[in-house]
Parts: structure tokens; C-alpha cells; sequence
């Protein structure tokens, strides 16, 4: 909060923002973000398991050098991801800050969702076929989008920008 004397009294400054529901606060700022940084971990420091999972008939053992490096290219992506999720939207409650970075990244979910189509369409809906990596990047990616457009549609949002104290 910045204080300032003006005439004897002391002036408190206040940014007018969003107070963003809990619901979209953990799972943008917490969840979202710690799953990314377990994909950068699995792509960077398990990079067999990881493609295994992908696709586990055309995984190469050992793994080329190219190969190796377009992972550990992948886990930065993931990091940096994880990393823009969490510390741009927790450093702001400007909602036109919040809805350009989770259009963004809705974006980022339906290029996600088109990665696997080579895996054949029943990937989008076969359950029980499922590895843990498919849980990763089907499910959990339809989850990050449906919040993304519900919050973008203002879903559970307030209808008008609250004050919201700041400290400078």
C-alpha cells in the first residue's frame, strides 16, 4: 500500500483490479503450472519413458542425439510455460492481463490436442487405452482449456472491477 501525507491526512493508494476466484487461482497458479513442470522434468530427465508413452512403436532406444536435444527443447517449453503461467498471472489482477495470457494459451491447448492426431482419433476418447502420458495430454488438456473458456466467457467472474489494495 503506498501512503503519501497530503494536508495532515495520509492518502492510501488503490489499484483497481480483479479478485479472481480460488477455483481459477489454484488451478492456473498451481496446478496447471507444477503439472508443466513434471512434463519439463519427465522430457528433459526420462526421455525414454517419455516417448515410450508416446508412442511406444516408434520410440527409439538408444535415443539419437537430435532426438535428445528436441526433448530437452521440449522440457524448456514446458518450464517456460510453467513459469509464464504462474509468475505473469500471480503478478497481476489486471483481468485483460488474465485473458490475454489464457487465450494464449488456449491456443497453445487445441495445437496440443492436434499433436496426437497421428496417434489416430480414438486417442480424443479411449479411457481405458490411456498411459499415464495420455492422461497428461488429453484429459488434463481438455481440463486446462474448459477453464481457460470459462474464464474467458467471465464465467464465475465479477461482474465489475473491484478496488483491490496493493502494496507498491
Amino acid at each position: 500500500m503506498a501512503n503519501s501525507k497530503e494536508g495532515g491526512r495520509t492518502a492510501t493508494k488503490v489499484t483497481v483490479g480483479f479478485a479472481i476466484p480460488r477455483i481459477y487461482v489454484v488451478f492456473f497458479l498451481l496446478i496447471e503450472p507444477l503439472s508443466a513442470l513434471l512434463g519439463a522434468y519427465y522430457a528433459h530427465f526420462d526421455k525414454v519413458q517419455y516417448l515410450t508413452y508416446t508412442d511406444a512403436a516408434s520410440a527409439p532406444s538408444p535415443i539419437p542425439r537430435g532426438t535428445s536435444i528436441a526433448m530437452s527443447q521440449l522440457a524448456n517449453l514446458y518450464f517456460f510455460f510453467a513459469i509464464n503461467e504462474a509468475l505473469v498471472l500471480r503478478s497481476t489482477s489486471d483481468l485483460r492481463v488474465w485473458k490475454t495470457v489464457l487465450f494464449c494459451l488456449l491456443i497453445g491447448d487445441i495445437g496440443h490436442l492436434y499433436t496426437v492426431r497421428e496417434l489416430g482419433l480414438p486417442i480424443y476418447w479411449s479411457v481405458w487405452q490411456w498411459n499415464p502420458i495420455d492422461w497428461g495430454n488429453i484429459p488434463f488438456v481438455y481440463l486446462g482449456a474448459s477453464m481457460r473458456i470459462a474464464f474467458l466467457a467471465n464465467i464465475g467472474l465479477p461482474g465489475r472491477a473491484k478496488a483491490v489494495k496493493k502494496n507498491a
